[in-house]
């Protein structure tokens, strides 16, 4: 995988105002807190109001050469850029500014490169890596490009360019092969838990929201919580009880973010999948943060993207411990909005019950008599139902249960 080794950088934010100055300033903070988390120290920062990027430098001329004085003065290493350079502006700004440069999607992905533990996680982080390098590789055009491997086209012959097109097709296509393993296992899970009828809710939210802490909150998973941004890149799923009867299951995902880069959601598509897939989405916000509004539109955009419009939303306004008083926001796409706080556990009875309500609407209630020959339906509403009470009496066994409505009429 190509890290990047994270040793202390003096870095300059460089960003775009197309329009917007409150929006470009806030989307610098958000860079600020990206960098920070991939181990860099930010020494200024410089926004140039244009209608879009320069095509060969990103900035224009004259904001060059403050930049270039700024790098000067405050001596930095550095700069990233709040958007993704192509080739020939990344080839122009390292030939003009003789120094680092970085764009938002490199600094994510050595963000993801850096905190990816399971075997899928590094899998889809390299991939995601490979398929940046290789768009922004320089050099001959494709007419003299040499298709295929074998004979012909390896040893001194070959140039360095070619060679590095070549091996990273190679790899790119055993990385896919791989995932494709992992994606077909993901699926065998996927398919043995609707056979078992267990449902299953998954938190989405923007990055740093506080989804992990809600999962341990609920289920005690034991998941890692910090305040950097992108804390969980692998999925984590847990078993939660409601009712003592009802059981569920909750599965943590990779935060969004604005301007996320579209080789990361194309990498990690299965792992964001787990959203399309589940019966509930729970949709956590972070209740403390200026920026509230503008980060529930990404995730409702990504969940748009990904195909999950007709699923019941549950939005928990989460951190309310930060806030002077707790505060009942409304999200009006969402069919229950909750303040919660994960470190004091204010809203989470609130969140299970409405978790509950939306289940048992798929469900029907049943009181009955069954003989003792019957006892095998009453081993299927166990297995597929939810059990409230079983008790034998002489005539037989009196049970109330709920049952989903596939099954009622075999019981």
């Amino acid at each position: 995988m190509h890290e990047t080794e994270h040793i202390n950088e003096k870095v300059i934010l460089v960003g775009l105002d197309t329009g917007n100055q409150e929006m470009a300033e806030r989307s610098l903070d958000e860079l600020a807190e990206l960098a920070k988390t991939a181990g860099a120290n930010v020494s200024g920062r410089l926004i140039q109001a244009r209608e879009s990027a320069h095509p060969a430098t990103y900035i224009g001329k004259g904001k060059l050469e403050e930049l270039k004085d700024l790098i000067w003065e405050t001596e930095a290493t550095g700069i990233i850029c709040d958007d993704e350079l192509t080739s020939a502006q990344l080839g122009s700004l390292e030939a003009e500014l003789s120094c680092k440069i970085i764009d938002r999607t490199l600094l994510i992905l050595d963000i993801f490169a850096a905190r990816a533990v399971s075997g899928e996680g590094k899998i889809q982080v390299e991939l995601a890596q490979l398929r940046y390098r290789a768009s922004r590789l320089t050099g001959l055009g494709r007419s003299l490009s040499r298709l295929g491997g074998g004979i012909g086209t390896r040893g001194p012959g070959e140039k360095k360019l070619e060679m590095d097109r070549r091996l990273i097709r190679e790899r790119i296509s055993r990385l896919k092969r791989d995932l494709r393993d992992v994606e077909k296992h993901r699926e065998l899970i996927r398919s043995q838990r609707r056979q078992s009828g267990v449902k299953v809710a998954a938190l989405v939210g923007y990055t740093s929201a506080g989804k992990s802490s809600i999962e341990n909150a609920l289920t005690g998973a034991g998941i890692l919580e910090d305040a950097m941004l992108f804390s969980t890149l692998d999925t984590t799923t847990r078993a939660l009880t409601l009712d003592n009867t009802q059981e569920i299951l909750i599965t943590d995902t990779v935060g969004f973010i604005r301007k996320l880069p579209h080789h990361l959601v194309e990498a990690f598509k299965s792992t964001l999948e787990e959203a399309k897939y589940a019966d509930i989405i729970i949709h956590v916000v972070d209740a403390s943060n200026p920026q509230m509004d503008e980060q529930m539109y990404v995730v409702y955009d990504t969940l748009r993207q990904l195909g999950v419009e007709d699923r019941p939303v549950v939005t928990l306004f989460n951190k309310q411990d930060k806030l002077e008083s707790p505060v009942r926001q409304r999200d009006f796409r969402a069919e229950y909005s909750i303040p919660v706080s994960a470190k004091t556990g204010l809203g989470l009875e609130e969140l299970k019950k409405a978790l509950l309500e939306i289940l048992r609407r798929d469900q029907i209630y049943i009181e009955r008599l069954y003989d003792f020959s019957e006892a095998g339906k009453i081993q299927l509403i166990r297995s597929r139902g939810q059990l409230i009470s079983e008790e034998y009496v002489p005539e037989g066994i009196e049970v109330k249960a709920y049952v989903p409505k596939d099954v009622y009429g075999k019981i």
